[in-house]
């Protein structure tokens, strides 16, 4: 569960470091060089809740093991890229091939819950989002030293015996099928129509695929968010018929999902689940923020205050250390709200420090951001995980949870197009200081969804499900 978790975590943050040396490489400006960023996160946005879906109804064995193996294809393919083009279509391949490994751990856990009868798996969960995490904010350290030692088609090449590890281990322990989901019957199922098994647990009505996965959905949410996407990746109006093509595909998307019998994703239920909504909305503005900051300022302290990509990724240790640290503390305390509150602030106060930096500030002010980060990076994401395993509908579980990463994706879109602009040409202070105005905008959008929301709880202990 965790090492198939981080392979979308340690490919996301790893580029950081290696985004300078391979537009130097292949001569690519920062802008072009962007899109290894925007490809991974694409393909990443659309593959997570579909790959989610399909472990909801399929288990997450045969997913896992198919998408962790492209994996190591990508590794490959990264290593030996030629040019530009053909590395932006490794990130591809990363991004679809590491959909599987975070929906599925979510699907386990809560199947393992409805075995056990223990719904409360605080400890799994804080140890998958502290991992989770481990590798998000190590992943510049780890890039810097494989470049030092053997170049940036390393960050590639590292897919390949971590792809093997992970195909091994899920030979070895995934679960083939639940024993006892074979007793199990639907609820209200019709004489005639003999249920089938899930592997996490559940049953559904025996039926074509394309009834049962919703295809025309699938279909209608790719061309929406596709082209979503596209659009944010290079803000233009004279792109403004991507967004009506969103706009589009988005109302015939609605349409089919109100109408299907077993929608790709239920609108009905999604519309009515205010707290799942507004977690969502979270992790959007969450994710514009500390994206925007691991590759923007990440990108500065190369070629607006000269460090080289290895010791770019050591300014970053002290909040690698500061956020497992809060993520093990905080992870005790089912308790929400204050999570999200502490690590909005941390956002806001972090982003006035990196406005008043500059190419002649001393390193310890460089130091003095990564600390302050780790707080809402320790908080953030264990709190918006947390809450959606408690909001989701159980049986949507690894869809739901590949839902919350694409909305963190799209957050990530909006950084990396937030960065582009910025910085033009040339990681430069202006445009350093350019893009913590944006993060400021969206970590003050953050706390102010946060101090308004309602419906937010307590998760019980005793299991019971919470608006948490």
């Amino acid at each position: 569960m965790l090492l198939g978790s981080v392979l979308n975590p340690i490919n996301s943050t790893i580029i950081a470091v290696a985004l300078v040396p391979i537009g130097r490489a292949l001569g690519a400006p920062a802008s072009q060089t962007a899109w290894l960023v925007s490809a991974l996160y694409l393909a990443t946005s659309l593959g997570q809740p579909v790959v989610g879906r399909l472990i909801d109804v399929f288990g997450p064995r045969r997913l896992f093991l198919l998408s962790t193996g492209l994996v190591g294809v990508a590794g490959v393919v990264g290593a030996l890229a030629p040019d530009l083009g053909v590395l932006i279509g490794a990130r591809v391949l990363l991004g679809f091939g590491t959909c599987a490994g975070y929906p599925a751990a979510m699907a386990l856990v809560r199947s393992e819950a409805e075995r056990t009868g223990r719904d409360s798996p605080g400890g799994v969960l804080t140890a998958l989002a502290v991992a989770n995490q481990t590798i998000a904010v190590v992943g510049p350290l780890l890039g810097g030293l494989l470049i030092a030692v053997g170049g940036w088609r390393t960050t590639f090449a590292l897919n390949v015996p971590l792809a093997v590890a992970a195909v091994l281990l899920g030979l070895l322990r995934l679960p083939k099928a639940d024993p006892k989901a074979d007793s199990e019957a639907e609820p209200g199922a019709e004489p005639e129509a003999e249920p089938t098994t899930r592997p996490t647990g559940g049953t559904t009505r025996r039926g074509s695929l394309a009834a049962r996965l919703d295809l025309p959905g699938m279909v209608l949410f790719a061309a929406m968010l596709v082209s979503l996407l596209l659009f944010l990746m290079n803000l233009h109006l004279r792109d403004w018929y991507l967004l009506a093509l969103a706009a589009a595909a988005g109302a015939a998307f609605a349409v089919r999902e109100l109408r299907a019998v077993t929608p790709f994703i239920d609108l009905r239920v999604l519309g009515g689940n205010t707290p799942l909504l507004a977690t969502y909305g979270r992790a959007l503005v969450a994710y514009v923020v500390s994206y925007s900051f691991l590759y923007g300022f990440t990108q500065w302290t190369e070629e607006g205050f000269g460090l080289t990509p290895f010791h770019a990724g050591l300014a970053q240790i002290p909040m690698f250390l500061l956020a497992i640290g809060v993520s093990i503390v905080s992870g005790r305390s089912t308790s929400v709200r204050g999570k999200l509150l502490l690590g909005a602030v941390g956002q806001i106060v972090a982003c006035l420090v990196i406005l008043m930096l500059g190419g002649d500030s001393p390193l310890w002010m460089l130091l003095l951001v990564a600390l302050i980060f780790g707080v809402p990076q320790g908080l953030n994401n264990l709190a918006l995980q947390n809450s959606v395993y408690f909001q989701a509908d159980p049986e949507r579980t690894a869809s739901s949870a590949g839902l919350l990463r694409t909305f963190a994706y799209i957050g990530s879109m909006v950084a990396s197009s937030a960065t582009a602009a910025s910085f033009g040409q040339h990681a430069d202070t202006g445009g350093l200081h350019r893009l913590a105005w944006v993060m400021l905008g969206a970590g003050v959008l953050y706390l102010l969804l946060t101090l308004f929301d309602r419906t937010l709880g307590r998760a019980a202990a005793t299991g019971t499900r919470a608006s948490a």
